[in-house]
């Protein structure tokens, strides 16, 4: 995965959604359910696909970091890799 293909963070993924920059997100599946309101929510209003992905420490671990429970995809190519297996 080569960097600028996502953004890691709740904050992050918020903000790429305004900007409309990323398309698909992947959520923790123990994101906190604040979490899951405020990125589901600016998603749906921008008809971005969400997926559940694994407990944010494996999640994290993946990506070589802390836990994370939120992450947008900004390359179409990978979006449609990770929609099409979810």
């Amino acid at each position: 995965m080569r960097a600028g293909n996502i953004v890691v963070g709740v904050a992050g993924v918020r903000a790429a959604l305004q900007r409309s920059t990323v398309v698909c997100v992947v959520l923790a599946q123990d994101a906190s359910q604040r979490t899951v309101e405020k990125v589901e929510r600016l998603a749906v209003a921008r008809r971005i696909p969400v997926l559940r992905g694994p407990a944010a420490e494996q999640l994290g671990a993946g990506l070589g970091r802390p836990p994370v429970q939120a992450v947008g995809v900004t390359d179409p190519a990978l979006a449609r890799g990770l929609t099409a297996d979810g």
